[in-house]
């Protein structure tokens, strides 16, 4: 019925767009479809409206409502026009795009100060997506900022000079080259910034051009310009200048030498505004907002996430959070693959002693990477379409001795490859290669055209023969150079490409670093961005624990920016805006010194539904779970005052068990070490809230189960309580078994009266407040051991649906959930988002301190 009526909804939708509401339900009711049918239509189509506009405008926090001058461009406007006709030719053919992006730095635009205001220091946070486009926008508001009499342009790009010269040559093609008369540059393709002669030449009241300056987070670089900006003091009062900060989090903050840098040229210019942009924006929501920093006070801007942008959670999915229905949590792309462990000893030394002399060895799964690179890259000019660029990544270690180590043999690879082309052995692992890729991440899914091997054979040997090796850090003179004709490239790197440079047609990466923290770890990847006409086709080869490491990373964003979202619709400012950021017990969220003015934020679980997904499967610590479950269970029928026993269904209930006997329960039964919640949080908070607020004394114990009646398949939880086990397959990605979805809406009803299958989330918590307001509820599952997954429907899309296998644990599981009663007057916070112990962490952290080095 469902479908019947997404069908009926999917044909009408044009009707619906194209006439006003009465209009559209006379034409309507004109096909014989009953009144109430036409308006479950109607209800359908806005709120699909509601949603794609809440998705294309960007969710903004700003501080004392202020004022937005800027309402958007105007006919006689320069800038922001040659912007939209370079995106065109460029290859912007959608429109839907450019109106994104005119909404977004429109909105942003508004919220910086009127450019004739008196005097005003501005400071403001955009929060993207890696690789999503950010320098596009900010070169959008630029454009509208020069449009409306801003003057002086100041873009901190990043550390490096190739994202310096990368931003550079952007800025020129959209904003200068287009309106020359109107600019002047300060900083050029192949200089960062030296003192200009005469700032009255660029400043004075008789020059209307507008002055562009690009230049790096470095020490000496920002010192001039702070000194030259200082000497032109007294043609600056009528400079109104926005300081664009691309990626805002690095070297920006808790710097000895940059930060203050910045802060002086702020200071030097009475009319500015400092707008940071970032994917990764951790440390720049823990900056001390008391402070006479960078804390973005006046406003907060989360960027909407760009259609077929591959993030992290579209890559590696993510872990459901309060209020989610599990089905509908992205599980992501089947595109990762798994590096063993064994494998990291031979891409990466241990210690730093060992870097002296190592040299890497191309194991199985790094020579499937390279051929398997080789054959995208050969089915991508079959298909003549996209970017012609072909890159892969390979990042093991920050060491630039370690790159090096890299050439030798991956170029005896590639000779070996162009020699035996002609062979039959070699050409069956390339075949059976793409067809095992191919099979697990079909074309067809993503609108392609599944390519057969013996398309690729017409490009491939050219393909090998042109593969260049190169070697793109910091002490080397290699660099992938886009400019000269289609690259065919293997780039082996470290932090040079970690940060706002594009690789241009990335479709392979290799990556075994070890990483300290959130921000740098999602910077890490490259492999973020769009990927047009290849969508099929990306890899990426990581170990188990980083591809846990990203999935995480993932939830952690989700929360941010609901946290964002969440804000917009209260009466907070930014100065009281804090945004939650969950721990992890291997990861910093930030580098040590820039949490220095953090605190332990803190989370309250009620009206949350909290329920276990990652098991052991080991017989012994199942075993555990076991005995704790059936303590439980026999307590709480010899205490219980009112049972609701239905075998039949699977299901019982015992009604108003003392709290002690939960929380003893609790600490009896195992949490997986890499779950979201921990036993002693929850025991902790149920404490507090029974001593603070007097709720939560009593709990609903349920089981849910299938219908008992198989012996082959009951369980007994206690003398006359059985059920049937429930089948619950695990996914297959890597790390510990995971079943992600435990308990249905339906269960989180089993202790309420009056449950319909059309509840929403609002319904179950009116419901709960209602019926049980100072009551939890626990959910005990026994999950069966071998839990073959069911045949996957033929049409199960790639992403959403990652495959299942079998969850073959040595012993039966034991699954929890835990629902709460919405919060109370009393109700207590726990410090659920906690800082980890790094001490025995052996990791590589970043290195900042060649920001001294002019020539980086």
């Amino acid at each position: 019925m469902a479908d019947e009526f997404d069908n009926m909804y999917e044909t009408f939708r044009a009707l619906l767009d194209a006439f006003p509401p009465s209009e559209s339900v006379k034409r309507l009711e004109q096909f014989g479809i009953s009144s109430d049918i036409v308006q479950q239509i109607r209800e359908r189509h806005e709120q699909q409206t509601v949603r794609i506009r809440e998705l294309e405008e960007p969710h903004v926090v700003a501080r004392g409502n202020r004022d937005t001058w800027y309402t958007g461009p105007q006919a006689q406007d320069k800038c922001w026009p040659a912007v939209i006709d370079r995106l065109r030719k460029d290859g912007w053919t959608q429109q839907s795009a450019i109106t994104n992006l005119d909404n977004s730095s429109t909105r942003i635009v508004s919220l910086l100060n009127h450019p004739k205001e008196r005097s005003f220091s501005t400071r403001g946070l955009v929060v993207g997506y890696v690789q999503s486009g950010k320098t596009t926008n900010f070169t959008a508001v630029m454009a509208k900022a020069a449009d409306r009499g801003y003057k002086l342009f100041i873009v901190l790009a990043g550390i490096h000079n190739g994202l310096r010269r990368q931003t550079q040559a952007r800025l020129v093609q959209h904003l200068v080259e287009p309106n020359p008369s109107m600019w002047s540059q300060l900083t050029g393709l192949g200089k960062d910034f030296t003192p200009q002669e005469n700032p009255a030449s660029y400043f004075g009241k008789s020059n209307k051009t507008r002055v562009l300056c690009v230049v790096k987070k470095n020490a000496t670089v920002l010192r001039k310009l702070a000194r030259w900006l200082e000497k032109a003091s007294d043609y600056l009062e009528d400079c109104p200048a926005l300081i664009i900060d691309d990626e805002a989090d690095q070297a920006t903050v808790a710097t000895k030498s940059i930060n203050p840098l910045i802060m002086s040229i702020m200071d030097s210019l009475p009319r500015s505004a400092y707008v940071g942009y970032t994917a990764s924006p951790f440390a720049n929501l823990l900056i001390d907002p008391s402070a006479e920093d960078l804390y973005p006070r006046d406003f907060i801007v989360s960027l909407p996430k760009p259609d077929h942008h591959f993030g992290t959670e579209v890559l590696f999915g993510r872990y459901p959070v309060d209020g989610d229905d599990p089905d509908q949590v992205d599980d992501g792309y089947d595109m990762i693959r798994s590096v063993p462990e064994s494998d990291v000893p031979c891409m990466r030394p241990q210690t730093r002693a060992d870097v002296e002399g190592f040299e890497p060895v191309i194991t199985d799964t790094l020579r499937r990477a390279v051929e398997y690179f080789w054959l995208v890259t050969a089915a991508r000019r079959v298909r003549g379409t996209g970017n012609p660029h072909s890159t892969m990544l390979i990042h093991t270690s920050v060491n630039t001795a370690v790159h090096k180590s890299f050439r030798r043999p991956l170029e005896r690879m590639r000779d070996y490859a162009v020699d035996a082309m002609n062979r039959e052995e070699f050409l069956a692992r390339l075949r059976d290669l793409w067809e095992e890729e191919t099979a697990r991440v079909p074309a067809e899914d993503f609108g392609e055209r599944k390519l057969q091997f013996e398309e690729l054979m017409a490009h491939l040997p050219s393909v090998v023969d042109h593969c260049r090796v190169v070697m793109d850090n910091s002490s080397s003179e290699d660099r992938l150079d886009y400019e000269n004709g289609p690259v065919v490239a293997i780039a082996v790197g470290g932090n040079t490409l970690s940060r706002g440079l594009t690789l241009e047609g990335l479709s392979v990466s290799y990556f075994v670093r070890a990483v300290s923290a959130y921000d740098t770890l999602l910077q890490m990847g490259r492999w973020f961005g769009f990927r047009n006409g290849y969508a099929d086709l990306p890899r990426i080869w990581m170990t188990d624990e980083l591809a846990e490491w990203f999935r995480h990373l993932a939830t952690v964003e989700t929360e941010m920016r609901r946290d964002i979202d969440v804000y917009m619709t209260q009466n907070v400012t930014p100065l009281t805006f804090a945004v939650r950021l969950r721990t992890h017990p291997a990861l910093r969220v930030t580098a040590a010194a820039k949490m220095r003015d953090a605190v332990t934020a803190a989370s309250s679980y009620g009206g949350q539904r909290i329920q276990t997904h990652y098991f052991h499967t080991d017989a012994e610590w199942l075993a555990t779970n076991i005995d704790a479950a059936r303590t439980l269970v026999t307590a709480a029928a010899s205490i219980s005052p009112k049972i609701d026993e239905r075998p039949k269904e699977g299901r019982y209930v015992f009604y108003e068990v003392p709290h002690d006997v939960v929380t003893e329960f609790l600490t009896s039964y195992q949490f997986h070490e890499s779950s979201l919640h921990t036993s002693g949080l929850i025991v902790a908070y149920i404490n507090k809230r029974v001593a603070t607020a007097g709720s939560l004394r009593r709990w609903n114990i349920a089981i849910v189960g299938t219908p008992q009646g198989r012996p082959d398949n009951d369980f007994t939880f206690a003398p006359g309580v059985t059920v049937g086990r429930t089948i619950r397959s695990r996914l297959d990605v890597p790390g510990p078994a995971d079943i992600k979805t435990l308990m249905s809406p339906r269960d989180a009803a089993v202790d309420l009266d009056g449950y319909k299958a059309t509840w929403v989330e609002e319904d179950y918590r009116k419901q709960r407040q209602s019926q049980q307001p100072n009551i939890g509820l626990l959910v005990l599952y026994p999950i069966d051991k071998a839990s073959a997954p069911p045949k996957a429907p033929a049409s199960s899309p790639v992403r959403k649906r990652k495959k299942r296998v079998p969850l073959d644990a040595e012993e039966h599981v034991i699954g929890v959930a835990l629902v709460f009663p919405e919060p109370s007057a009393g109700d207590s916070s726990v410090k659920s988002y906690i800082s980890a112990n790094l001490s025995k962490v052996s990791i590589e952290d970043e290195d900042y301190s060649f920001l001294d080095n002019e020539d980086m």
